[in-house]
């Protein structure tokens, strides 16, 4: 069984992500990732740190979405054979 865990961006830096940071950024959401599980990223951050991040978790989650107040719930991939 798999888990939802909900990634909010927006905690991982102060005020301006910088992308010299990306690294440790991906290296945390990896972190809370973990494997195999649905993962739903959201939370106030630029969107290439949303891209690299969602590249980076390729492969290690079994789903990944992205949520926000406008668009509610996008899935990006699912790998469930369900």
């Amino acid at each position: 069984m798999t888990d939802k865990i909900t990634i909010d961006l927006g905690t991982m830096f102060e005020e301006t992500a910088k992308i010299a940071e990306i690294n440790n950024y991906c290296e945390i959401a990896r972190k809370l990732a973990g494997n195999g599980n649905n993962i739903i990223l959201t939370g106030r951050a630029p969107v290439w740190m949303y891209l690299t991040i969602a590249h980076h978790l390729h492969g290690f989650v079994r789903s990944l979405a992205y949520d926000s107040p406008v668009t509610g719930i996008v899935p990006i991939f699912n790998h469930d054979p369900r």
